[in-house]
């Protein structure tokens, strides 16, 4: 597997590992992620979601995937840019999730 495709793999897996306080499930199955794009120079860009717009853990999770995502060899820095479209809803969950969450 070449160096890129190994990173990009590692973020997904640290992205799995940042959860919603309220929700027990990973932001990544729940459908928040909607980019990450990473630079030669080791910037990752990840463009997220929120359930709601008026979510209170917004801070705490921007924090977290930062804190995550930065830890990953090659990644020297993390930004992550907080968008509200597409709005989000149920459909953009894994089947895990929902599973998880008791919508299936």
């Amino acid at each position: 597997m070449n160096e890129f495709l190994e990173t990009e793999e590692q973020v997904l897996r640290m992205l799995k590992t940042v959860f919603d306080p309220e929700i027990p499930v990973n932001i990544y199955d729940l459908g928040l992620i909607y980019r990450i794009d990473i630079s030669d120079y080791g910037v990752c860009y990840i463009d997220m979601t929120l359930t709601s717009p008026m979510c209170p853990a917004s801070d705490f999770l921007m924090e977290d995937i930062r804190q995550k995502v930065g830890t990953v060899e090659g990644i020297k820095q993390v930004n992550v840019n907080l968008v509200f479209e597409p709005e989000w809803n149920k459909d953009m969950m894994s089947e895990e999730a929902k599973l998880e969450l008791g919508f299936l």
